[in-house]
């Protein structure tokens, strides 16, 4: 048997393993457990009906978090002349065209999303590779191909987030710091949710949505109810 540090042993207390909370009580437990030095962030984490090694059963798409996630993510932007110019203007970190494949090429990846215009796609299609492992590579499906470049450099910056079903039917993602208070957690947590309820594949059957949990980055999981949540899925 594992032995477990004093540091978990306590963070656990008063959290029964198997109990499933309604979200604002398991917010308050998550919150009340995140005793790191640092502003530990959130994480949900939601057990999905799918397979997604069947294509009619994958799950993607993107949430904009009304409280936004309280990262600073560092937004690079593939686009040429008056696009790559709006880019800028709207705050990308990194801007750039051929130079800029050239560098991912060459392993430099100083960036937490991605965004490109459509004409630019055949010379980012080159780095899938070496952004489509770190889930990096601009995808029209959730927004990150398009040439509205300055609203999705806004929303990268403002909260929005990515998610992706995993091979075991897992979605993951953050949804806030534990400094934030309850209910901007609790909103948060519903939009996330709401979204991936939204993103029920066509191939999905049984109950969609299975189990969800948060935690903090140092701290133990709580389990949620799901009706707490969401509406009843089917």
């Amino acid at each position: 048997m594992a032995h477990v540090g004093k540091r978990i042993a306590k963070a656990r207390e008063g959290v029964e393993r198997t109990k499933l909370y309604p979200v604002d009580q398991a917010v308050k437990l998550v919150r009340e457990r995140a005793k790191a030095k640092f502003d530990e962030s959130v994480e949900i984490a939601m057990n999905l009906g799918v397979d997604p090694k069947h294509a009619d059963q994958m799950v993607r798409g993107v949430v904009n978090l009304p409280n936004g996630t309280g990262r600073t993510l560092r937004v690079a932007v593939f686009a040429r002349g008056p696009k790559a110019d709006e880019a800028k203007a709207a705050g990308a970190d990194i801007v750039g065209a051929d130079e800029l494949v050239a560098e991912v090429q060459g392993g430099k990846i100083e960036f937490d999303r991605c965004i490109a215009t459509p004409d630019m796609m055949g010379l980012v299609g080159r780095l899938g590779k070496v952004l489509g492992p770190r889930g990096l590579m601009p995808n029209p499906r959730v927004g990150t191909v398009t040439m509205d470049v300055a609203a999705a450099v806004k929303a990268s910056k403002g909260g929005a987030v990515e998610f992706r079903v995993e091979k075991a039917g897992i979605v993951q993602g953050t949804v806030g710091k534990a400094s934030f208070d309850d209910g901007k957690l609790v909103e948060n947590i519903k939009a996330f949710v709401d979204a991936v309820a939204k993103a029920k594949p066509a191939g999905a059957k049984g109950t969609y949505i299975q189990r969800v949990a948060i935690s903090s980055t140092m701290g133990p999981g709580v389990k949620v109810e799901v009706a707490s949540v969401s509406t009843p899925q089917s």
